[in-house]
């Protein structure tokens, strides 16, 4: 069965006829905006694809972030790289926290799970490198 591509929104309006459609692209996109806005995330995790995109300049917001539709509710999984030394779970809070209300303020959507999969931790040396700390089987 093919994935839901749209997800279309509900009018009150009497007066006007028509459709609102919002993507499963833009739905990720706006996910991922509001995660990389929360205070440690480092960044998110990314496929080949978007590690090539990158180099030519691209970005890909959406990187990082799985959405799925089934019956009427939107469900979504967030996989981010944190800043060492942060709270995992007060980050991971906020991420949810963050990720709810900007899909509800933008879409009048409302996510029935976000689940956060913290795939590797960033440490930053004294000497400015920056030392990537993973389990990540896709990276």
């Amino acid at each position: 069965m093919a994935e839901q591509k749209y997800v279309s929104l509900q009018q009150d309006s009497g007066k006007i006829n028509g459709n609102v459609e919002i993507s499963h692209q833009v739905i990720e996109i706006l996910l991922g905006i509001a995660t990389n806005q929360v205070e440690g995330v480092y960044e998110m995790r990314g496929t080949i694809s978007s590690a090539i995109d990158s180099l030519f300049g691209r970005i890909n917001h959406g990187k990082g972030v799985d959405v799925s539709f089934a019956d009427d509710k939107i469900s979504a999984n967030v996989y981010v790289y944190l800043e060492y030394g942060v709270s995992i779970p007060k980050v991971s809070l906020e991420i949810q926290k963050s990720a709810i209300e900007q899909l509800e303020f933008m879409t009048d959507l409302d996510l029935s799970e976000i689940n956060v999969h913290v795939v590797g931790l960033i440490a930053k040396k004294e000497s400015g490198e920056i030392e990537r700390v993973t389990t990540d089987k896709k990276e």
